[in-house]
């Protein structure tokens, strides 16, 4: 089970918060409110319906605090967690309007960043005889970049940039625009600073000699069979960070880690993956 550090709750509440003041609307749960009586409270417990690797336990159990701080809630089982069908995620006890209003934040959290740690762990797994990582890209739901490149870390991932302001990441626009691979590099490295890393993104070992020549962190092998990826980690030979990224599944990436890349990237961790099925199952309400 991977070891993720929590984060602090000062960064996952504003997150959190706007998505429960979306769903509440301009009137709040007015169906509960409606139904339920004030007094009335409810225990029971988010379970997962499916097998798989569970996130976002503590964003799930902040939709509940920040309606009622006085609900009951304790983890089961730590985030990067592998569960079972059946198996109890968090239990909660307090009450029954302010757990029912805030059921789906939490859960639409819960289930989308499980999610992505399950198919991280996937993916990780289908590479285990090799030493290549896998990591996430900068392909997140817009709001949610923090907590679900957090989840790719449960998974026994790891992240790429967070942001645009991370590292210089030279694309196939950037080399078009300026026209061509040292052009770019050389501009690159005139215009930050010393801490900065720079990557270039390659199609053809030919702009990978270009990149080479001039020198560079990290090189992206965007798109590479594994044939090509196999002659382009030869030729970088340890000079910088081999990257691959284009397509890969579970299927392909043991094909892509054999060659000897020392990162795979996959942008649908974050895009595409489907959730894990979790629900709230109340088991006693007065």
């Amino acid at each position: 089970m991977p070891v993720v550090e929590p984060l602090p709750a000062l960064m996952i509440e504003p997150l959190v918060r706007a998505a429960l003041l979306e769903d509440l609307g301009r009137a709040g749960d007015i169906t509960s409110d409606a139904v339920i009586p004030r007094d009335a409270t409810l225990s029971g417990a988010i379970g997962a319906r499916q097998r798989g690797v569970v996130a976002g336990i503590d964003a799930a159990a902040l939709a509940f605090r920040l309606l009622d701080p006085a609900v009951a809630l304790t983890a089961q089982i730590p985030d990067g967690a592998q569960v079972e069908a059946g198996m109890a995620v968090l239990r909660l006890a307090g009450s029954a309007r302010a757990i029912l209003a805030a059921e789906r934040v939490a859960l639409n959290l819960i289930c989308r960043l499980s999610g992505i740690a399950t198919a991280t762990a996937a993916l990780v797994a289908a590479v285990r005889p090799y030493p290549a990582r896998i990591a996430c890209t900068r392909k997140t739901t817009p709001g949610l970049r923090l907590l679900e490149k957090y989840a790719v870390r449960a998974g026994g991932g790891t992240n790429h940039r967070f942001g645009l302001d991370d590292a210089v990441l030279i694309k196939d626009n950037h080399v078009a625009l300026i026209g061509g691979v040292r052009p770019a590099i050389e501009r690159a490295r005139a215009a930050v600073g010393h801490l900065v890393k720079i990557e270039i993104e390659v199609d053809t070992l030919a702009q990978l000699e270009e990149a080479l020549a001039v020198g560079v962190d990290a090189v992206l092998l965007d798109n590479m069979t594994p044939d090509e990826l196999r002659r382009a980690v030869r030729m970088v030979n340890g000079r910088a960070i081999t990257e691959a990224s284009g397509g890969i599944t579970p299927a392909t990436a043991p094909a892509v880690a054999a060659a000897g890349v020392d990162i795979i990237s996959v942008g649908w961790l974050t895009h595409s993956a489907p959730i894990l099925d979790l629900g709230l199952d109340a088991d006693s309400h007065c």
